[in-house]
Protein backbone atom coordinates (compact mmCIF):
# COMPACT_ATOMS: atom_id res chain seq x y z
CA UNK A 1 0.00 0.00 0.00
CA UNK A 2 2.90 2.38 0.85
CA UNK A 3 4.70 1.41 -2.33
CA UNK A 4 1.64 2.21 -4.37
CA UNK A 5 1.36 5.65 -2.79
CA UNK A 6 4.99 6.35 -3.53
CA UNK A 7 4.59 5.29 -7.11
CA UNK A 8 1.47 7.42 -7.45
CA UNK A 9 3.41 10.39 -6.15
CA UNK A 10 6.11 9.76 -8.74
CA UNK A 11 3.72 9.79 -11.67
CA UNK A 12 1.58 12.69 -10.53
CA UNK A 13 1.73 15.63 -13.01
CA UNK A 14 2.72 19.16 -11.92
CA UNK A 15 0.18 20.68 -9.55
CA UNK A 16 -1.97 22.66 -11.95
CA UNK A 17 -5.64 23.40 -11.42
CA UNK A 18 -6.76 21.42 -14.43
CA UNK A 19 -4.96 18.22 -13.42
CA UNK A 20 -5.98 18.12 -9.76
CA UNK A 21 -8.43 15.58 -8.53
CA UNK A 22 -11.44 16.73 -6.50
CA UNK A 23 -9.82 15.51 -3.24
CA UNK A 24 -6.45 17.19 -3.80
CA UNK A 25 -7.87 20.49 -5.09
CA UNK A 26 -8.65 22.26 -1.81
CA UNK A 27 -5.25 21.41 -0.26
CA UNK A 28 -3.30 22.35 -3.37
CA UNK A 29 -5.11 25.68 -3.89
CA UNK A 30 -4.56 26.51 -0.23
CA UNK A 31 -0.86 25.70 -0.58
CA UNK A 32 -0.55 27.84 -3.71
CA UNK A 33 -2.32 30.78 -2.10
CA UNK A 34 -0.09 30.49 0.93
CA UNK A 35 3.05 30.44 -1.20
CA UNK A 36 1.82 33.39 -3.28
CA UNK A 37 1.06 35.37 -0.14
CA UNK A 38 4.52 34.56 1.19
CA UNK A 39 6.11 35.68 -2.10
CA UNK A 40 4.24 39.00 -2.03
CA UNK A 41 5.21 39.53 1.57
CA UNK A 42 8.88 38.84 0.78
CA UNK A 43 8.80 41.15 -2.22
CA UNK A 44 7.32 43.97 -0.16
CA UNK A 45 9.92 43.42 2.53
CA UNK A 46 12.67 43.52 -0.09
CA UNK A 47 11.34 46.76 -1.50
CA UNK A 48 11.16 48.27 1.94
CA UNK A 49 14.71 47.15 2.69
CA UNK A 50 15.99 48.59 -0.59
CA UNK A 51 14.14 51.80 0.11
CA UNK A 52 15.75 52.08 3.52
CA UNK A 53 19.25 51.27 2.24
CA UNK A 54 18.87 53.61 -0.69
CA UNK A 55 17.90 56.46 1.61
CA UNK A 56 21.05 56.00 3.61
CA UNK A 57 23.12 55.97 0.40
CA UNK A 58 21.49 59.07 -1.08
CA UNK A 59 19.18 57.38 -3.56
CA UNK A 60 15.78 58.81 -4.37
CA UNK A 61 13.10 59.20 -7.06
CA UNK A 62 11.95 55.63 -6.57
CA UNK A 63 8.80 54.83 -8.61
CA UNK A 64 5.99 52.86 -6.96
CA UNK A 65 7.08 49.69 -8.81
CA UNK A 66 9.72 49.08 -6.19
CA UNK A 67 12.66 49.89 -8.56
CA UNK A 68 14.98 52.70 -7.54
CA UNK A 69 17.29 55.07 -9.39
CA UNK A 70 20.29 56.98 -8.17
CA UNK A 71 19.76 60.56 -7.10
CA UNK A 72 22.34 61.90 -9.52
CA UNK A 73 21.80 62.05 -13.24
CA UNK A 74 24.34 61.63 -16.01
CA UNK A 75 25.09 65.34 -15.78
CA UNK A 76 25.80 65.15 -12.07
CA UNK A 77 28.04 62.14 -12.60
CA UNK A 78 30.05 64.21 -15.05
CA UNK A 79 30.18 66.99 -12.47
CA UNK A 80 31.59 64.60 -9.90
CA UNK A 81 34.18 63.38 -12.41
CA UNK A 82 35.23 66.99 -13.07
CA UNK A 83 35.55 67.55 -9.32
CA UNK A 84 37.79 64.51 -9.03
CA UNK A 85 39.94 65.73 -11.91
CA UNK A 86 40.32 69.12 -10.30
CA UNK A 87 41.28 67.46 -7.05
CA UNK A 88 43.94 65.41 -8.79
CA UNK A 89 45.23 68.47 -10.62
CA UNK A 90 45.49 70.33 -7.33
CA UNK A 91 47.41 67.49 -5.71
CA UNK A 92 49.91 67.43 -8.54
CA UNK A 93 50.70 71.10 -8.15
CA UNK A 94 48.59 72.37 -11.02
CA UNK A 95 45.91 74.98 -10.69
CA UNK A 96 42.43 74.96 -12.22
CA UNK A 97 42.22 78.71 -11.68
CA UNK A 98 43.00 81.14 -13.16
CA UNK A 99 42.06 79.97 -16.62
CA UNK A 100 44.91 78.32 -18.44
CA UNK A 101 47.16 78.10 -15.38
CA UNK A 102 47.13 74.29 -15.43
CA UNK A 103 48.20 74.20 -19.09
CA UNK A 104 51.79 75.18 -18.24
CA UNK A 105 54.09 73.37 -15.86
CA UNK A 106 55.84 75.68 -13.45
CA UNK A 107 58.46 75.42 -10.77
CA UNK A 108 57.16 73.35 -7.86
CA UNK A 109 57.05 76.32 -5.47
CA UNK A 110 54.45 78.04 -7.65
CA UNK A 111 51.19 76.38 -6.60
CA UNK A 112 47.46 77.09 -7.07
CA UNK A 113 47.50 78.97 -3.76
CA UNK A 114 50.44 81.19 -4.80
CA UNK A 115 49.55 84.87 -4.79
CA UNK A 116 48.98 86.24 -8.33
CA UNK A 117 51.72 88.87 -8.04
CA UNK A 118 54.30 86.20 -7.18
CA UNK A 119 53.07 83.85 -9.92
CA UNK A 120 53.32 86.72 -12.42
CA UNK A 121 56.83 87.53 -11.17
CA UNK A 122 57.82 83.90 -11.78
CA UNK A 123 56.21 83.83 -15.23
CA UNK A 124 57.49 87.19 -16.49
CA UNK A 125 60.61 88.33 -14.65
CA UNK A 126 62.31 85.77 -12.42
CA UNK A 127 65.34 84.37 -14.23
CA UNK A 128 65.25 86.82 -17.15
CA UNK A 129 68.70 88.40 -17.67
CA UNK A 130 68.63 92.07 -16.65
CA UNK A 131 71.18 94.61 -17.89
CA UNK A 132 69.63 97.95 -16.95
CA UNK A 133 71.27 99.64 -13.95
CA UNK A 134 68.04 100.99 -12.49
CA UNK A 135 66.37 97.60 -12.78
CA UNK A 136 69.38 95.88 -11.23
CA UNK A 137 69.37 98.36 -8.35
CA UNK A 138 65.65 97.70 -7.83
CA UNK A 139 66.13 93.94 -7.70
CA UNK A 140 69.07 94.33 -5.33
CA UNK A 141 66.93 96.43 -2.98
CA UNK A 142 63.97 94.04 -3.17
CA UNK A 143 66.24 91.06 -2.56
CA UNK A 144 67.77 92.72 0.48
CA UNK A 145 64.23 93.31 1.79
CA UNK A 146 63.78 89.52 1.98
CA UNK A 147 65.38 89.58 5.42
CA UNK A 148 62.25 91.37 6.68
CA UNK A 149 59.55 90.48 4.14
CA UNK A 150 58.55 87.66 1.76
CA UNK A 151 58.52 87.92 -2.02
CA UNK A 152 54.69 88.13 -2.21
CA UNK A 153 54.66 90.90 0.42
CA UNK A 154 57.43 92.78 -1.38
CA UNK A 155 55.84 92.45 -4.82
CA UNK A 156 52.43 93.56 -3.57
CA UNK A 157 54.09 96.79 -2.37
CA UNK A 158 56.39 97.17 -5.31
CA UNK A 159 54.62 100.30 -6.56
CA UNK A 160 55.18 101.92 -3.14
CA UNK A 161 58.88 101.01 -3.24
CA UNK A 162 59.14 102.67 -6.65
CA UNK A 163 57.37 105.82 -5.47
CA UNK A 164 59.53 106.13 -2.36
CA UNK A 165 62.83 105.40 -4.13
CA UNK A 166 62.28 107.40 -7.33
CA UNK A 167 61.94 104.34 -9.57
CA UNK A 168 65.31 103.22 -8.21
CA UNK A 169 67.37 105.83 -9.97
CA UNK A 170 70.67 105.59 -8.05
CA UNK A 171 71.37 109.31 -8.51
CA UNK A 172 67.96 110.32 -7.11
CA UNK A 173 68.11 107.82 -4.24
CA UNK A 174 71.59 108.98 -3.24
CA UNK A 175 70.16 112.49 -2.78
CA UNK A 176 67.28 111.45 -0.50
CA UNK A 177 67.23 113.04 2.91
CA UNK A 178 67.48 110.32 5.56
CA UNK A 179 65.70 112.34 8.25
CA UNK A 180 62.74 113.11 5.99
CA UNK A 181 62.64 109.57 4.67
CA UNK A 182 62.45 108.10 8.17
CA UNK A 183 60.24 110.74 9.74
CA UNK A 184 57.23 109.37 11.66
CA UNK A 185 54.29 108.78 9.34
CA UNK A 186 56.45 108.67 6.21
CA UNK A 187 55.48 105.96 3.73
CA UNK A 188 59.00 104.55 3.72
CA UNK A 189 58.79 103.57 7.39
CA UNK A 190 55.84 101.29 6.59
CA UNK A 191 58.02 99.34 4.17
CA UNK A 192 61.25 98.55 6.00
CA UNK A 193 63.18 99.21 9.17
CA UNK A 194 65.33 102.32 9.53
CA UNK A 195 68.44 100.17 9.24
CA UNK A 196 67.32 98.90 5.83
CA UNK A 197 66.28 102.35 4.63
CA UNK A 198 69.69 103.79 5.49
CA UNK A 199 71.38 100.88 3.73
CA UNK A 200 69.43 101.55 0.52
CA UNK A 201 70.56 105.19 0.41
CA UNK A 202 74.13 104.20 1.22
CA UNK A 203 74.13 101.48 -1.45
CA UNK A 204 72.94 104.01 -4.03
CA UNK A 205 76.12 106.03 -3.35
CA UNK A 206 78.27 102.93 -3.82
CA UNK A 207 76.52 101.95 -7.04
CA UNK A 208 77.40 105.37 -8.46
CA UNK A 209 81.04 104.71 -7.55
CA UNK A 210 80.88 101.33 -9.31
CA UNK A 211 79.38 103.01 -12.38
CA UNK A 212 82.23 105.53 -12.41
CA UNK A 213 84.77 102.71 -12.24
CA UNK A 214 83.24 100.16 -14.63
CA UNK A 215 81.00 102.31 -16.84
CA UNK A 216 77.83 100.66 -15.48
CA UNK A 217 76.69 98.52 -12.58
CA UNK A 218 75.62 96.01 -15.25
CA UNK A 219 79.19 95.46 -16.45
CA UNK A 220 80.45 95.09 -12.91
CA UNK A 221 77.88 92.57 -11.66
CA UNK A 222 77.86 90.46 -14.83
CA UNK A 223 81.66 90.29 -14.91
CA UNK A 224 81.47 87.72 -12.09
CA UNK A 225 79.84 85.25 -14.51
CA UNK A 226 81.78 86.29 -17.64
CA UNK A 227 78.75 88.20 -18.95
CA UNK A 228 76.80 84.97 -19.41
CA UNK A 229 73.99 83.59 -17.22
CA UNK A 230 74.63 80.51 -15.16
CA UNK A 231 72.22 77.69 -16.06
CA UNK A 232 71.64 75.35 -13.11
CA UNK A 233 69.46 72.67 -14.75
CA UNK A 234 67.90 71.55 -11.50
CA UNK A 235 65.21 68.88 -11.69
CA UNK A 236 63.93 68.97 -8.12
CA UNK A 237 63.18 71.83 -5.69
CA UNK A 238 65.50 70.48 -2.99
CA UNK A 239 68.44 70.91 -5.38
CA UNK A 240 68.03 74.70 -5.48
CA UNK A 241 70.44 76.25 -2.94
CA UNK A 242 69.97 79.37 -0.85
CA UNK A 243 73.52 80.51 -1.61
CA UNK A 244 76.51 79.41 -3.68
CA UNK A 245 80.28 80.00 -3.70
CA UNK A 246 79.76 82.48 -6.55
CA UNK A 247 77.22 84.43 -4.48
CA UNK A 248 79.69 84.45 -1.62
CA UNK A 249 82.40 85.93 -3.87
CA UNK A 250 80.08 88.70 -5.11
CA UNK A 251 78.87 89.40 -1.57
CA UNK A 252 82.42 89.80 -0.24
CA UNK A 253 83.36 92.17 -3.06
CA UNK A 254 80.27 94.31 -2.48
CA UNK A 255 80.96 94.46 1.25
CA UNK A 256 84.54 95.47 0.48
CA UNK A 257 83.16 98.35 -1.57
CA UNK A 258 80.98 99.52 1.31
CA UNK A 259 77.62 97.94 0.41
CA UNK A 260 75.36 96.94 3.32
CA UNK A 261 72.76 94.19 3.65
CA UNK A 262 74.30 92.14 0.86
CA UNK A 263 75.05 88.77 2.42
CA UNK A 264 75.47 85.63 0.26
CA UNK A 265 71.79 84.62 0.66
CA UNK A 266 70.58 88.07 -0.41
CA UNK A 267 72.98 88.11 -3.34
CA UNK A 268 71.89 84.68 -4.53
CA UNK A 269 68.22 85.75 -4.46
CA UNK A 270 69.31 88.81 -6.45
CA UNK A 271 71.16 86.61 -8.96
CA UNK A 272 68.04 84.47 -9.43
CA UNK A 273 65.73 87.46 -9.88
CA UNK A 274 68.11 89.28 -12.25
CA UNK A 275 68.69 86.20 -14.41
CA UNK A 276 72.39 86.05 -13.53
CA UNK A 277 71.56 82.45 -12.72
CA UNK A 278 68.68 80.48 -14.20
CA UNK A 279 67.24 78.41 -11.37
CA UNK A 280 63.96 77.47 -13.05
CA UNK A 281 63.48 73.71 -12.82
CA UNK A 282 64.10 71.99 -16.14
CA UNK A 283 60.44 70.90 -16.20
CA UNK A 284 59.24 74.51 -15.90
CA UNK A 285 58.05 76.20 -19.09
CA UNK A 286 60.20 79.24 -18.24
CA UNK A 287 63.46 77.32 -18.13
CA UNK A 288 64.09 77.30 -21.88
CA UNK A 289 62.63 80.77 -22.36
CA UNK A 290 65.05 82.27 -19.85
CA UNK A 291 67.91 80.21 -21.25
CA UNK A 292 67.42 81.71 -24.70
CA UNK A 293 66.51 85.20 -23.46
CA UNK A 294 70.13 86.34 -23.64
CA UNK A 295 70.17 85.59 -27.40
CA UNK A 296 68.28 88.78 -28.16
CA UNK A 297 64.80 87.26 -28.07
CA UNK A 298 61.88 89.17 -26.65
CA UNK A 299 60.57 87.88 -23.36
CA UNK A 300 57.12 89.07 -22.28
CA UNK A 301 57.36 92.28 -24.24
CA UNK A 302 60.84 93.21 -22.94
CA UNK A 303 63.65 93.14 -25.46
CA UNK A 304 67.08 92.26 -24.14
CA UNK A 305 70.13 94.37 -24.77
CA UNK A 306 72.02 93.49 -27.99
CA UNK A 307 75.29 91.63 -27.49
CA UNK A 308 78.36 93.80 -27.16
CA UNK A 309 80.84 93.65 -29.98
CA UNK A 310 84.11 92.08 -28.82
CA UNK A 311 87.60 92.23 -30.17
CA UNK A 312 89.97 89.56 -28.88
CA UNK A 313 87.75 89.07 -25.87
CA UNK A 314 87.74 92.79 -24.94
CA UNK A 315 84.58 94.90 -25.19
CA UNK A 316 85.04 98.04 -27.24
CA UNK A 317 84.47 100.94 -24.79
CA UNK A 318 82.76 103.37 -27.19
CA UNK A 319 80.31 100.74 -28.45
CA UNK A 320 79.65 99.55 -24.91
CA UNK A 321 78.85 103.06 -23.67
CA UNK A 322 76.59 103.71 -26.65
CA UNK A 323 74.71 100.49 -26.03
CA UNK A 324 74.34 101.32 -22.36
CA UNK A 325 72.92 104.75 -23.17
CA UNK A 326 70.48 103.23 -25.63
CA UNK A 327 69.43 100.60 -23.11
CA UNK A 328 69.05 103.17 -20.34
CA UNK A 329 66.93 105.55 -22.44
CA UNK A 330 64.68 102.77 -23.77
CA UNK A 331 63.50 101.80 -20.26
Amino acid sequence: MEVTTAEEKKVLPPPTVTSLSPKAHPATVSSMLHRHEHFLHSNLSLNASCSSDASSDSFNSRPPTGRFTRSYSVGSRKKQSVSKLRSVASDSGLDSTPTGFQQKKRCAWVTPSTEPCYAAFHDEEWGVPVHDDMKLFELLVLSSALSELTWPAILSRRHIFRDVFANFDPVAVSKLNEKKLMAPGNTATSLLSELKLRAIIENAHHILKVIDEFGSFDKYIWSFVNQKPLVSRFRYPHQVPVKTPKADIISKDLVRRGFRGVGPTVIYSFMQAAGITNDHLTSCFRFQECTTAEDGKEENGVKDRPKDKKTDGVIEPELSVAIDELSFSSE
